[in-house]
């Protein structure tokens, strides 16, 4: 291996394999990280970002993991050091979005959302802050954490919880680690409950974004710009970046 890509940092992506934990994959890889690949279900397509980014010129191995699965979890983050010397970023971006509705008996819901979206990045942020000892951790929410809809119910309690757990971690791992979030708005349409394309009417992000105060939706862009932001100002954290074209203030 070059010393080059030797002294290149690393960061460990949650759900890297399709779109926004994609778009980040590429955007650090760019930048010149080493990166280590999260998926859950879409090898295939976790193998393909992987080849794109390796034929672009970066380096990018994939990991595997269910992270509804306790221990799963717990050994991800060793299984990145045995392949990459060094941790530097961890982005926890993979998160569970179903319907669900607080009148009806959505224990499952529930447990399955906070797995996932909360107790999967809880214990890998006290991993790397254990074992990496300095670095930037970025959680990904969503702008809706800002309300109270319950549409989403389950969803949308995992996402407040790990925006409380952003701000108190900013605190407990400083000064080594900084911990940030990016809370994207009328980014991309939901997947389908399959994990695939998404499954909306065309325009239909065109149609909400109506309502936002910047009148239109956002890109992908958007969203990896904050991220390399929070990467790149080593004198923020604790913060939540709205990239949401305004809609959090209404």
């Amino acid at each position: 291996m070059k010393k080059e890509s030797v002294l290149r940092p690393t960061a460990l992506v949650t759900g890297g394999a399709q779109r926004i934990g994609q778009a980040i994959c590429y955007a650090l890889a760019r930048s010149g990280y080493k990166i280590a690949l999260h998926y859950g279900h879409s090898a295939a397509e976790a193998r393909q970002t992987a080849q794109h980014i390796r034929e672009n010129g970066g380096v990018c191995a994939i990991f595997p993991c269910d992270l509804s699965d306790k221990r799963a979890v717990e050994n991800l983050l060793g299984r990145v050091l045995k392949k990459f010397s060094r941790i530097d970023v961890l982005i926890n971006n993979a998160s569970v979005f179903e319907p669900s509705s607080l009148k009806k008996d959505e224990h499952d819901a529930m447990k399955r959302h906070f797995a996932v979206n909360f107790h999967a990045p809880y214990i890998l942020m006290r991993s790397f802050a254990r074992r990496a000892g300095e670095g930037s951790i970025i959680n990904i929410l969503d702008t809706h954490i800002v309300r109270d809809k319950t549409s989403h119910s389950a969803y949308l309690l995992s996402k407040k919880a790990l925006a409380e757990l952003t701000k108190m971690a900013a605190v407990e791992f400083a000064p080594g680690v900084r911990v940030n979030a990016v809370a994207p708005g009328l980014i991309l349409p939901p997947a389908s409950p399959e994990g695939g394309p998404a499954n909306q009417n065309p325009g239909y992000l065109e149609r909400l974004a109506k309502d936002v105060p910047l009148k239109r939706k956002g890109r992908v862009a958007n969203v990896t710009d904050a991220v390399l932001f929070l990467l790149d100002n080593d004198y923020v954290t604790g913060q939540i970046i709205y990239a949401d074209g305004g809609e959090h203030l209404i």
